[in-house]
């Protein structure tokens, strides 16, 4: 798959001891900045956004940036940045790229069967970016290499999945000789296992889950062949590193940990998706009779999110009822309490749901973005844009929220204000070019005042500046 041919190529280097490895900071800073690196993660994370399997589901992806930042809280360089998004995609694996970006298959999520499991996985992929494994690899090699890695991944990502069209992509980066050149590195995963599993401890995560996950995939790899999960053909296992792992877990005190309700949440989100909306009706009813759930929160609320998706809406209210009626309710919980509402044309309600739910979590931004949708959507845009830029002030660097100001201002005729957030909202996404257009398109409108024109000027000029800079590395 495409994105698995990246992680090969992107991690792949020539074979050293442990102890000729360079110190961090030293031979892979010398050919190339951390500014650099963070360019072309950027320049990476706008194909990931573009690309038609990244997963624009801002719950699911809150819940592994949540898990992921509870791991890099711990790790030993806890002040760099990462995205962590996610890829539409059944097949079982996870990847690093360049600027700290971690991609996870939704396949991944489902077959781990525990949060410490998922946790696992994650950790080794932070570890490989806070090893600078990538940086390393290419400065092993030389300078040069650098832009052509950026290359080959922008073209890789361009592929999708087609293996041939993938090739083509690697020959025309004038790339192909870094496949043949470089070995991949056993000494990169065993650090990156090695730091995975202090993580997963000092997290609070069961560190078995790291070892428990790999063994049971080297053990269902004997009955795939040639056609392996797609996480051990990116991190083949060796007997040396599932010793390793198993002597490491062997010698940790016991301790059980429980799954958070949010990682049961994201799986039956993700299950409820599955298939055409009656079959996921039909297993969601078959799992609660049969009682084949670990949590019955999570099987019902499966239930539910199929139902709307079927269009059942008077079941789907039967069974929120008991979901909602706690001390306590999750975010998840009311925020597809009040999707169900708005799908079912209620708009009252869903207000009175998104209300109640973002004033017990405050915090939790999804809830956020959709009382605000539904706000746009009922005809109260100034309320909506009320709302945003008290979320604005907090939280700038939101592009889902910019997003939905450029909605709020076209609803209400703000041309240059429209134009602006819009612009806002793809540069934060990696694309300066398309955001100096939607600049130029508001300072055209001619209908801002004069603070907002010269703020709009500003902001242009600091695009500008940036895309020169990128074009000339």
């Amino acid at each position: 798959m495409l994105l698995r041919t990246l992680l090969a190529v992107s991690l792949a280097v020539q074979p050293v001891g442990a102890a000729d490895l360079p110190d961090l900071g030293e031979v892979s800073r010398q050919y190339f900045s951390d500014q650099e690196e963070q360019a072309i993660g950027r320049a990476i994370l706008r194909d990931v956004y573009a690309d038609p399997r990244y997963l624009d589901d801002p719950e699911i992806e809150t819940y592994l940036n949540q898990l992921g930042y509870r791991l890099v809280s711990v790790s030993a360089r806890n002040q760099r940045e990462f995205t962590f998004f996610v890829v539409s995609d059944p097949t079982i694996n996870a990847f690093a790229l360049p600027g700290g970006n971690i991609g996870v298959h939704t396949g991944l999520l489902l077959a781990a069967q525990s949060e410490s499991e998922l946790a696992g996985v994650v950790a080794h992929e932070i570890a490989h970016v806070t090893q600078d494994h990538i940086a390393r690899m290419v400065a092993a090699q030389s300078r040069s290499y650098w832009p052509t890695l950026a290359a080959l991944a922008l073209a890789l990502l361009a592929s999708r999945s087609n293996p041939n069209v993938a090739g083509a992509a690697i020959a025309s980066t004038q790339a192909y000789s870094i496949q043949n050149q470089l070995n991949y590195s056993r000494d990169y995963e065993r650090e990156a296992d090695r730091l995975g599993y202090d993580m997963l401890s000092r997290a609070g995560f069961d560190p078995r889950g790291m070892s428990g996950f790999f063994n049971r995939l080297q053990r269902a790899s004997r009955f795939y062949d040639s056609s392996a999960p797609a996480y051990l053909r990116t991190h083949p296992l060796t007997s040396d590193r599932i010793a390793d792992m198993e002597a490491r877990s062997a010698s940790a005190p016991y301790q059980q940990v429980q799954d958070s309700l949010d990682f049961q949440l994201v799986r039956a989100r993700l299950r409820a998706a599955d298939g055409t909306p009656q079959d996921a009706v039909a297993a969601a009813r078959a799992a609660l009779k049969e009682r084949r759930f670990s949590n019955e929160t999570a099987a019902r609320y499966t239930l539910v999110a199929a139902l709307v998706r079927a269009r059942l809406f008077k079941e789907a209210e039967a069974e929120l009822k008991p979901l909602l009626a706690g001390p306590s309710v999750h975010p998840m919980l009311q925020q597809l309490a009040a999707q169900a509402a708005l799908a079912a044309g209620n708009p009252a309600r869903a207000l009175d749901r998104y209300a109640a739910g973002v004033s017990a979590h405050p915090g939790y931004r999804p809830l956020q973005y959709g009382y605000t949708a539904a706000l746009i959507a009922s005809g109260r845009h100034a309320d909506a844009l009320e709302r945003l830029d008290r979320q604005l002030t907090l939280y700038p660097l939101d592009r889902r929220l910019w997003r939905l100001a450029a909605e709020a201002h076209a609803q209400l005729g703000h041309r240059l204000q429209s134009h602006r957030a819009q612009a806002e909202a793809l540069a934060l996404a990696g694309n300066l070019v398309a955001a100096i257009e939607q600049i130029n398109l508001g300072i055209r409108a001619g209908d801002g005042s004069f603070h907002e024109l010269s703020a709009a000027e500003a902001r242009r000029r600091d695009w500008e500046a940036a895309e020169k800079a990128q074009r000339q590395k």
